[in-house]
């Protein structure tokens, strides 16, 4: 009858079910849907992240994943979030719904290590990494369209979705992925294919140049250069490599007002603020630095708890004006943002993760050794101007870049055939 499910298909369901890799496969895909909809929503990473969790319940390996967690990269991150956790306790001081508050954007941290699990077991991690590139091309396609439309629905010209920011940190992470792809594909005498993911590249490039960038991927793209140079070419290889940077970069400063402009105009910011007190990006970040310092000096060891960094700033805003009135729950500064919440012991934590993460590529071979690296190294030199591990969206970049690389780092897939779609 119509509307009714035959015995064939009941036993197909049911076998489906208890098929374990269905179930891996399953969770490939969720996580595929996250590195989809990490550039353009907030909502749909967070409803996949939590599918993604469920779904690896009805074929969890609980031996392999206990011998996962056994490695830094694993447990580093738990180790932070565990911290978290256990400071809102000493946040005596601070209200419940900011301490809660507070755990929120760390809490990302725990998809490390079940990342790096899943992507170990199943192989697919390129799945994953090339859904995100292909996601931030269709941005890539938005944004010069914008650019030449001269139209925005947002507060930056050539920004279809979310901030500047957050847009310039997926590019320029696009930009040297697919540099490292690049060479492994030269290598593999794969040319044709490298030259279009080369145009591809300048293509992002040129966006950063021309449309919209932001200062700290700026500050970001030499370091990506000079460790680029280091890891795949010998001396003279890295002089080359330098030079040609060099040009390129002196080339892009003459043609781009948009480049000179994101650069000098963070002097103007930096005088105004000097001379009128008033509230610029570059002076408040001065701002937020000196005033975390005090609040450091407080609670050296173990900070002032979970949460604790909105209230502190609304309490030494009162009575005072101009810069010095603003208030902030992120410092813009990932160390600061950590030792005003749990002091020393915090700032130990965060660098023992990045160390163990950039260990692990740093000492491996391949693509995705590659990948880990260049999401290490960029949300390390980032996190100076900016708290972007604690941030959604350059926080959920390096959650996924090193649950993938770490993962295929593991099992040993750098071949050719970790890029099919099995």
């Amino acid at each position: 009858m119509p509307g009714t499910v035959s015995h064939s298909q009941a036993g197909f369901f049911s076998r489906t079910l208890r098929d374990s890799a269905s179930w891996v496969r399953t969770a490939d895909i969720l996580a595929v849907c996250l590195a989809l909809s990490l550039p353009w929503s907030t909502s749909l990473v967070a409803i996949f992240a939590v599918v993604f969790l469920l779904t690896l319940i009805p074929a969890f390996d609980a031996a392999m994943f206990v011998r996962s967690l056994k490695r830094p990269a694993s447990y580093t991150p738990l180790a932070i979030v565990a911290l978290a956790v256990i400071g809102m306790l000493w946040a005596s001081d601070i209200p419940w719904p900011s301490r809660l508050q507070g755990l929120g954007p760390v809490a990302k941290l725990l998809f490390i290590p079940f990342l790096i699990y899943q992507v170990e077991r199943s192989g697919r991690g390129m799945w994953i990494a090339a859904a995100f590139v292909l996601s931030c091309c269709a941005i890539l396609a938005a944004s010069w369209y914008l650019h030449f439309a001269g139209y925005t629905w947002s507060l930056w010209l050539g920004v279809p979705v979310k901030n500047y920011i957050a847009q310039s940190q997926e590019f320029t992470f696009c930009i040297f992925v697919l540099l490292g792809a690049i060479i492994l594909l030269m290598r593999k005498g794969y040319t044709v294919l490298s030259y279009w993911l080369a145009a591809l590249a300048v293509v992002f490039a040129a966006n950063l140049v021309f449309v919209v960038s932001s200062r700290t991927a700026l500050l970001c793209a030499p370091f990506l250069v000079a460790l680029f140079a280091f890891k795949h070419f010998g001396r003279t290889g890295i002089l080359m490599t330098l030079l040609v940077a060099c040009v390129a970069g002196i080339v892009a400063w003459t043609v781009s007002p948009e480049l000179r402009n994101r650069v000098t105009y963070g002097f103007a910011e930096l005088k105004t603020y000097e001379e009128k007190n008033l509230p610029t990006s570059t002076g408040l970040r001065l701002v937020y630095w000196k005033k975390s310092i005090k609040f450091i000096e407080g609670a050296p060891l173990i900070g002032s708890g979970t949460g604790s960094t909105k209230t502190l700033f609304d309490r030494d805003a009162v009575g005072k004006t101009g810069a010095s009135a603003e208030v902030i729950g992120n410092p813009h500064n990932q160390t600061l943002n950590f030792a005003v919440q749990w002091g020393l012991l915090g700032v130990v934590a965060l660098y023992a993760m990045w160390i163990a993460h950039f260990r692990l590529f740093v000492s491996a071979d391949g693509l995705a050794a590659w990948i880990g690296l260049v999401a290490v190294v960029e949300n390390f030199v980032t996190s100076v101007f900016n708290s972007h591990l604690s941030d959604f969206t350059e926080g959920w970049l390096y959650v996924l870049a090193i649950g993938v690389a770490g993962g295929m780092v593991f099992r040993g897939n750098q071949k050719p055939a970790g890029w099919s779609l099995r």
